[in-house]
């Protein structure tokens, strides 16, 4: 037998690089490993995505994206939501904006984390588009994707360290989108290794006053993550060592962790939660609580007298004036959506929260300016002990009529103990895309979701005009 010398003998010897056991695991997935109530969530998601996407059309930071995008051209690989067609990256960049603008997609939350998995959408389609494969092939690469952000955020948060938690999904995004494009294990080893060297993103997007960056930085990984997977298939390498090496990952982002990639399934899509109001994830259970309460008690929004929130830490941190800023001064859409003063109050005035409760006439009117300063959000370490698993609340509404009304909430609707069912997904997928008469039959769309395993990825991205 000829020794095996130089670089390739190196390869052979050397120990196995956590993004090797990474890339191994993204290499063996498949379809088959699947179960029937995963693959059912991630049919729901990729519809519930698409809606999201539909209806967020008209957000004036999309349409800019959209006039770059159409400026600087790229090959028609790819189809754009809602019409034309682009270069991979930029289509997933696009595409990935439109799912995530109205902040109306799905979560996944951990312990020290809460991301949002269908960030990697638009890559892994563009990628999955772009390799022509089977539906079949796609949502096996969107679980890898799932698996990988949801995993990441349970072992190795990120926030409290400073980054965002975009810094997963770009590694997800690579994870996904290698898949999609049949990448060998060191290529893909390539493209996480890529993706997690040059995406790592500050907080400081979610903190204080809050601009478009909030609705695109997600997408901007995203589409990071692509590139980084199409770099690897030409080749390109990465750093072997980027979680564990001198001034990698670990030592840097994340601190030490540890994920036994040999183990891993692709079922975390069962934990991701889907969002029955239009608000941020950690508002739904005490939204719902909110226009239950005033259901059963009969009383309206004029008779409030103020509204205290007794809530989980990680909710007071990110939407209720904790160490991510104060929320009570509320001006654009961004603001809006991240503070539980102004989503509860508008909730409470309106008995609905959709999109149009966004609109930058609704947030400056003076009915909900003045009753989002009369609620009080505290952390509750009791509720705290009970999240993730719960999403526990308790609502005290003091009339002024001298009535005190209290409600305690668990969950919600799309919550993990309460699932969206399809035809839940299916009934939010027409409310939200309906808003938009971009094309005359949207139940094909709907359809061609459901029947997904049965159709290839570019059959899909046909009906996506």
């Amino acid at each position: 037998m000829t020794p095996v010398r130089g670089s390739a003998a190196r390869r052979l010897d050397e120990p196995r690089t956590q993004a090797y056991r990474l890339a191994s695991f993204i290499s063996r997935a498949s379809w088959g490993d699947i179960s029937p109530a995963a693959r059912e969530a991630l049919k729901i998601r990729v519809l519930d995505s698409l809606g999201c996407a539909y209806g967020a059309l008209d957000g004036a930071p999309v349409r800019m994206l959209r006039k770059q995008v159409d400026d600087f051209g790229g090959k028609p690989f790819c189809t754009l939501i809602g019409g034309g067609r682009s270069a991979p990256d930029r289509a997933a960049l696009y595409n990935g904006a439109l799912v995530r603008y109205l902040d109306y997609n799905d979560s996944y939350l951990a312990k020290g984390e809460t991301c949002h998995p269908s960030d990697s959408l638009g890559a892994v389609l563009g990628a999955a588009e772009y390799a022509g494969i089977p539906g079949k092939e796609f949502l096996a690469a969107l679980a890898v994707a799932y698996q990988v952000q949801c995993r990441l955020s349970d072992a190795a948060p990120v926030r409290a360290r400073g980054f965002d938690h975009v810094t997963h999904g770009a590694i997800a995004a690579a994870a996904g989108a290698a898949k999609a494009l049949r990448l060998d294990p060191q290529r893909i080893a390539n493209a996480v290794a890529i993706a997690g060297t040059a995406n790592n993103a500050l907080r400081v997007t979610r903190t204080g006053e809050l601009s478009h960056w909030k609705g695109l930085a997600a997408p901007n990984a995203a589409a990071a993550g692509l590139s980084a997977a199409f770099l690897a298939m030409r080749g390109i390498t990465g750093p072997r060592e980027v979680f564990e090496g001198v001034k990698g990952w670990i030592q840097v982002v994340s601190g030490p962790f540890e994920i036994d990639w040999e183990g891993e399934n692709l079922e975390r899509v069962n934990r991701t939660i889907l969002k029955k109001y239009n608000a941020e994830i950690h508002s739904q259970s005490a939204i719902e609580g909110m226009i239950g309460l005033m259901a059963e008690e009969g009383f309206s929004a004029d008779g409030i007298e103020r509204i205290r929130i007794d809530i989980f830490d990680v909710a007071h941190l990110i939407i209720g004036g904790g160490a991510e800023g104060e929320k009570t001064t509320v001006r654009t859409k961004e603001d809006a959506d991240h503070s539980l003063p102004y989503m509860v109050a508008v909730a409470a005035l309106d008995g609905e929260m959709t999109p149009a409760q966004y609109a930058p006439e609704r947030i400056a009117r003076d009915d909900a300016q003045r009753l989002l300063r009369r609620v009080e959000v505290v952390p509750d370490p009791v509720f705290s002990n009970r999240f993730p698993e719960e999403h526990a609340c308790r609502l005290t509404v003091t009339l002024s009529d001298g009535r005190v009304l209290i409600r305690e909430m668990t969950d919600y609707e799309g919550f993990h103990t309460r699932p969206m069912t399809w035809e839940g997904a299916a009934r939010k997928f027409y409310a939200v895309a309906g808003e938009h008469l971009f094309r005359a039959d949207l139940g094909s769309l709907v359809r061609a979701v459901r029947h997904l395993d049965q159709i290839s990825a570019r059959e899909l991205a046909k009906q996506l005009i």
